[in-house]
C-alpha cells in the first residue's frame, strides 16, 4: 500500500504535459476527538505542518497529495465533563499522515486568468498515518509499539490567489480513523485488555485546521477531454 501511494505521487509530479501544478505547505493546529480531554470538535492545541502538491485537472477539480506531521494530545483536567476531570488521564501522541484524493472547487478557479479569484472548496480521499499504540496504567500513559492505519479525510476551505503565482487558503479538515487507540483507551495488545476504558464502539478522530500557501507552475492547460 505504501508503494501504491508513492507511485501515485510520483506519477502526479512527473506528468507535466499541458497541466498546471501547485506545490507548497500547510501550517496550523491539530486536535483529537476521543475518550480523553475536551469534547470540542475544532479546538487546535498542538502544532501541525506539512507539504502539499496539487495537480489541477480543470478549474473545478484537482488531484491533491499531502504529507503532514502533527502531535495529538488530551488532558482530562481541561475537560468540561465532570467524570473526566475526576479521572485525570492525559496522553500525547505523534502522527505522520500521507493523504491522496480529490479537491473540488465550488466556483471556477482558472489559475491562468490574471484577475483575483476566490472559491470555497472541499476535499476527500484516503489517508494513511503512523502513530503510537498507547496504554494507561495507574494513571500513567505509556507507549506499547508503533503502528499505522487508514483514515477518511473530510476538508472544507476557502482559497484565493494573492499574487500571480501564490494561492492562500484557509481550511478545516476532520479525519475519521480506523483506530480507537490514539489516546491509550483501547490498546490492541490482548494482554492489556483489562486496561481498556471509554466508548470502545467508537473510533477516534483528529482535526487539522490552518493555512495553506502554494506556488503555481506549469503550462497553460486546455481543460478539455483527452
Amino acid at each position: 500500500m505504501k508503494r501504491f501511494f508513492l507511485i501515485l505521487f510520483v506519477f502526479g509530479i512527473t506528468n507535466l504535459n499541458a497541466q498546471i501544478h501547485e506545490i507548497g505547505g500547510f501550517l496550523g493546529g491539530s486536535n483529537y476527538i476521543g475518550d480523553i480531554g475536551k469534547t470540542n470538535y475544532i479546538n487546535p492545541n498542538e502544532i501541525a505542518f506539512g507539504l502539499i502538491y496539487k495537480w489541477n485537472r480543470s478549474p473545478r477539480h484537482a488531484w491533491r497529495f499531502s504529507l503532514t506531521q502533527a502531535n495529538l494530545s488530551g488532558d482530562d483536567a481541561k475537560s468540561g465533563v465532570s467524570g473526566r476531570k475526576q479521572r485525570g488521564y492525559k496522553f500525547k501522541n505523534s502522527i505522520t499522515e500521507f493523504s491522496a484524493g480529490l479537491e473540488f472547487n465550488f466556483f471556477d478557479f482558472n489559475l491562468h486568468q490574471m484577475e483575483r479569484k476566490m472559491t470555497p472548496y472541499v476535499y476527500t480521499g484516503i489517508s494513511y498515518f503512523t502513530y503510537n499504540e498507547l496504554f494507561i496504567i495507574s494513571g500513567e500513559t505509556k507507549k506499547d509499539y508503533g503502528d499505522s492505519t487508514f483514515a477518511i479525510p473530510m476538508i472544507v476551505g476557502i482559497k484565493s490567489n494573492i499574487t500571480r503565482n501564490l494561492i492562500l487558503g484557509a481550511e478545516v479538515g476532520v479525519r475519521y480513523t480506523l483506530t480507537d487507540n490514539l489516546d491509550g483507551s483501547n490498546p490492541k495488545n490482548e494482554n492489556l485488555e483489562p486496561l481498556r476504558f471509554g466508548n470502545l464502539n467508537s473510533n477516534d478522530w483528529y482535526v487539522f485546521s490552518g493555512l495553506t500557501l502554494t506556488y503555481t507552475f506549469g503550462e497553460k492547460p486546455c481543460y478539455c477531454a483527452d
